[in-house]
């Protein structure tokens, strides 16, 4: 009798993978996208220096409602935001896989929700942890903070007031009994994933796009991370990176990747991710902040 090797499914589900979602899930800021395509860009100009970014867009919501837009309205121009097709494919299969996979971002719910569910992505995903947002009694979205800035909620200087990222992943492993035995894939692209990504430990992984803030923090500070680093650009990237590393994590226990992933598909090679920050981009000069 021939013995085949356990699934992967049996082992993904100690994988516990974090998705940041504006040009992480998305390819683009879906507040941004809003503001443009239902005309508020010239009220949001005027207002941005002025109002915290919660009450900004809060604000906007209370413009569109001014002028008769309904919250089915801002649903149809959310139901155009596009998703790589590769990136819809990494979720799905990590989902069948067994991660648990959580989004993590400074956006709002209901922004989030809509795309995800008008992609056929909302089942994947085991929490949404982000600025809460309602339909109120008179049929108006309303947008407020995650954190209440009034509380004090963090000492973070690396994250804005209503979101410290780092605190949510310290309550996700604290709120899971088996979280020495999980490991932790995260991936995001703006400074204020730099934060969770320091919290992370040896055994898991940081997947920061490439070019963007959280790949310069992470680069201009090498000794600040202890979890592996794998860069990625494109939603093809993603999807062969994050579901090699999630086979490899479960069949082997160590995170290798393949030069095919990496670089060119038709290399057959093994390469070992590299070990630290440093290693990765070693001449990205410090950025300011």
């Amino acid at each position: 009798m021939v013995h085949s090797s356990p699934p992967a499914v049996k082992m993904a589900g100690k994988i516990v993978v974090l998705f940041d979602f504006d040009r992480t899930l998305i390819d683009g800021d879906s507040d941004g996208w809003v503001v443009a395509e239902m005309g508020l860009t010239p009220l949001f100009n005027r207002l941005c220096s002025s109002l915290p970014w919660n009450s900004l867009m809060d604000r906007m919501m209370e413009e569109l409602y001014s002028q008769g837009k309904t919250a089915e309205d801002i649903t149809e121009c959310l139901k155009r935001v596009p998703v790589n097709p590769r990136i819809i494919a990494a979720i799905k299969s990590a989902n069948t896989l067994g991660c648990d996979l959580k989004i993590v971002s400074d956006a709002n719910q209901f922004f989030i929700e809509t795309i995800m569910e008008n992609h056929g992505l909302l089942g994947c995903f085991s929490e949404i942890i982000t600025n809460p947002s309602f339909i109120d009694q008179v049929g108006r979205l309303r947008i407020f903070p995650y954190h209440k800035s009034s509380s004090s909620p963090h000492n973070c200087q690396m994250c804005p007031s209503n979101l410290c990222k780092g605190l949510v992943l310290e309550h996700i492993r604290a709120s899971n009994p088996e979280c020495g035995r999980q490991r932790f894939i995260y991936l995001g692209d703006g400074k204020n994933d730099f934060c969770p990504s320091s919290k992370l430990g040896d055994g898991d992984c940081v997947m920061p796009r490439k070019n963007y803030p959280l790949w310069n923090h992470v680069c201009s500070n090498p000794t600040l991370i202890k979890a592996e680093v794998l860069e990625w650009s494109k939603g093809g990237d993603l999807e062969r990176i994050l579901l090699q590393l999630i086979n490899t994590i479960s069949n082997e226990g160590k995170i290798v990747v393949s030069n095919s992933i990496l670089s060119n598909p038709s290399d057959s090679k093994s390469q070992t991710i590299p070990a630290s920050a440093h290693e990765l981009c070693p001449h990205t000069h410090p950025v300011q902040n």
